[in-house]
């Protein structure tokens, strides 16, 4: 019996001191993302990124994302919600990270949009459908066309405008920034400057949340 109490004990310290290790780790990593970010500041915020909500709100979210990507399918009504939820209070940024095989191609498109004014469209367009145009983790732009052809663009203007130097340039800036910032995978957020302590919603409405009560 001796024995088994101590051997309890024993597992029992092993896990604290593994634990107590991996949150020291989680810490110092955040710690380090948000130094680097902080020092990167230009790379984080690009002022003709494409985005929502009031310039001047006291939150800025900047996400770096891939239209190819599943979770950021999913985090971006939940993301849209809490902004609703703080009207004029939250600003979101887009930065592309087309990291899937093919999505750079989609990103593009998604870029020249703009040009017509129908970036939220399109992007909510190649959400919705993301089954369709991505398959066993890579993107096909060709399958997309279908799916923007409601949108009421000129889907030949549109072609065009995604071949320009413009938009591969922009494209190219986005990936050397997330470089910088050391992001590899999609989602990733930086709330004013700082990247979230751990990856999960909960985790960047608690930033979110906090962000605003400091702004008060």
């Amino acid at each position: 019996m001796k024995q088994k109490n101590i051997f309890i004990a024993a597992a029992a310290l092993l896990i604290l001191v593994f634990a107590g290790g991996a949150f020291l780790y989680q810490k110092q990593h955040a710690e380090a993302a948000a130094q680097l970010a902080q020092q990167n500041m230009a790379a984080l915020v690009r002022a003709d990124a494409p985005g929502f909500g009031k310039p001047d709100a006291p939150v800025h979210i900047v996400e770096f994302f891939d239209p190819a990507c599943g979770t950021c399918r999913e985090f971006y009504p939940m993301v849209k919600a809490l902004m609703a939820q703080h009207p004029g209070q939250i600003r979101l940024s887009l930065r592309y990270a087309p990291f899937h095989p093919g999505s750079d191609t989609v990103v593009k498109v998604l870029e020249a949009s703009r040009q017509q004014g129908r970036f939220e469209a399109t992007l909510e367009a190649l959400f919705a459908r993301q089954d369709v145009w991505v398959q066993n983790h890579t993107a096909n732009a060709q399958l997309t066309g279908p799916l923007l052809a409601p949108l009421g663009m000129d889907l030949a203007q549109l072609q065009n405008d995604a071949n320009a130097p413009e938009v591969a340039t922009i494209i190219a800036r986005d990936l050397a920034d997330a470089k910088t910032l050391n992001v590899t995978m999609t989602p990733e957020y930086f709330v004013n400057g700082k990247p979230l302590p751990r990856f999960g919603f909960a985790e960047l409405k608690q930033l979110v949340n906090d962000e605003l009560a400091n702004a008060k």
